[in-house]
């Protein structure tokens, strides 16, 4: 085996996570494992679970089991190749002190807060940290070595600890998965763009907040203007062990 050499006459290892090419649109996106993470979006009760905060306030979580199922495979695909894996949480202290008042514009839009001015009766439990709602979904728990970053709002970049968590780790690529695509999805992907990240959604590991369209709205921004969208299947045959049979 003839190993590469610096300028000093050293042999040096070769790479253990070459460049591989994911097929996605609107152009294939070469990366390297060691400089992805697969980024699993609020795959919280909240989101993902009848009885939840997104059920509560009106929203479809009925079709979340196969992207459930597709996240779970692009997990152990990721593991597998040592893919950085980072969960996101979103939600706030019980008090909701860290969602903001009313000089918050958080506090007029979220659905969750406002869902619980509606209902009393629900105060305290949707997204308030330590709870049902704001707890990941039991399929879906994290392992030795992933990663768990909590956030305060739609996008993960915003007062947290995520930026320096991938800078640290020399990561550049960020796979999205989870919910949802039109809102911290999105929001998340977008203020990776503007810090530089390479973004790419994996479509069928994703759930939209709303009817399809926004889905497809999310999408298509994502394609033309921010990122990448691939497949849960595509990603996993990229980063499957060389020579490994699918």
């Amino acid at each position: 085996m003839n190993l590469p050499v610096n300028v000093a006459g050293v042999s040096l290892p070769q790479d253990a996570h070459p460049a591989r090419e994911l097929p996605a649109r609107p152009e294939a996106l070469r990366m390297k494992a060691s400089e992805t993470a697969l980024v699993v979006v609020d795959m919280q009760n909240a989101y993902a679970t009848l009885g939840g905060y997104l059920d509560l306030a009106g929203f479809d979580v009925s079709s979340t089991g196969p992207v459930i199922a597709a996240i779970e495979k692009a997990l152990v695909a990721a593991r597998a190749a040592g893919i950085s894996v980072i969960f996101l949480q979103n939600g706030w202290d019980a008090d909701y002190v860290e969602a903001g008042g009313p000089g918050s514009p958080n506090w007029h839009k979220s659905n969750a807060l406002k869902t619980m001015r509606k209902r009393p009766e629900l105060q305290g439990q949707l997204l308030a940290k330590g709870g049902w709602d704001y707890a990941l979904v039991d399929q879906l728990k994290p392992q030795p070595g992933d990663i768990v970053v909590p956030k305060t709002r739609y996008s993960a970049f915003f007062n947290s600890t995520f930026d320096s968590t991938l800078r640290a780790r020399g990561i550049r690529n960020l796979v999205f998965t989870g919910i949802a695509t039109n809102v911290c999805v999105e929001s998340t992907l977008r203020d990776g763009f503007h810090l530089e990240y390479f973004g790419v959604v994996l479509a069928d590991a994703t759930h939209q907040a709303g009817p399809a369209f926004a889905q497809q709205a999310a999408l298509f921004n994502i394609e033309t203007f921010f990122g990448w969208v691939s497949s849960v299947d595509d990603f996993c045959t990229t980063f499957a062990p060389v020579g490994a049979v699918s």
